[in-house]
C-alpha cells in the first residue's frame, strides 16, 4: 500500500494517545519567540513563558504517550521541562551570547549589578556568577518538585524522564561547582558517564 506519510503518522499518534493541539501550538509559539527577535536578558516571567512553551509543552505531550495520569503527568511536565531547559541555558550562555542571546532573566542580572549593554559585556562581567546561581536555585527546586514526582511512580515506569532528570541534574551540578565567571569551561557527560548513568537506573528501576 501507499506509504501513509508522516503526517499521517502524526494523526494517528494524536488520536491513540489523545494529543492536544494547544501543546504542539506552544511548541510552535516557542520557536517563534527565537524567530523573532534574539532574545536577551527577558524578565522572569517571559523566560518561564519560553521554557513552559519550548520543554514544558513537549513533556506535556511526551506523558501522555507514557500513559501518566493527568495530574502528576502535568506537574512532571511543568518541572522537569522548566528545570531541563534552565540546565541547558547555564551551560550554554557562552554559545547564546555568540548569537546575540542572553537567555538569564533581567531580574537576576540587574540584581548581580550587571549593566545590560550587550551580549558579550553581560557574559564578561565576572557578577554573571552570581546571577546564573540565582537561575541555578530555580532549576533546583524544579527538580526537585520533579523528582518528588518520578519517585512517587511505580519502579520500572518512566525511564526516559528518570534517564533525563539523572544526567540533567548532573550537568547542572557539575556546572555549579566550575562556576561562571569567565573564563568559562562547558560541562558534557562523557559516554561512559552516560552509560553508567543508564544502567544504574535500569538496575534500580
Amino acid at each position: 500500500g501507499r506509504d501513509p506519510g508522516q503526517a499521517a503518522l502524526l494523526v494517528e499518534a494524536v488520536r491513540r494517545f489523545a494529543l492536544r493541539r494547544e501543546d504542539f501550538e506552544a511548541v510552535i509559539d516557542g520557536m517563534a519567540m527565537d524567530v523573532a527577535r534574539d532574545i536577551r536578558w527577558p524578565a522572569m516571567a517571559e523566560l518561564d513563558l519560553y521554557c513552559d512553551r519550548v520543554a514544558s509543552a513537549v513533556g506535556r505531550l511526551s506523558v501522555r504517550v507514557f500513559g501518566m495520569d493527568e495530574t502528576p503527568g502535568i506537574a512532571l511536565a511543568h518541572d522537569l521541562g522548566r528545570a531541563l531547559q534552565l540546565t541547558n541555558i547555564l551551560r550554554d550562555i557562552d554559545e547564546d551570547a555568540a548569537i546575540g542571546r542572553v537567555y538569564l532573566p533581567e531580574e537576576a542580572l540587574v540584581g548581580a549589578g550587571i549593566a545590560l549593554t550587550s551580549p558579550m559585556d553581560v557574559i564578561a562581567d565576572p557578577r554573571v556568577d552570581a546571577a546564573c546561581r540565582t537561575v541555578a536555585q530555580v532549576a533546583r527546586a524544579h527538580y526537585a518538585k520533579a523528582h518528588a514526582v518520578l519517585v512517587s511512580r511505580p519502579r520500572g515506569h518512566l525511564l526516559a524522564p528518570r534517564l533525563m532528570e539523572a544526567v540533567y541534574s548532573k550537568v547542572l551540578t557539575r556546572t555549579e561547582a566550575l562556576g561562571w565567571a569567565p573564563p568559562r569551561r562547558r560541562v558534557t557527560m562523557s559516554k561512559p558517564a552516560l552509560l553508567w548513568t543508564v544502567a544504574r537506573l535500569m538496575v534500580t528501576r
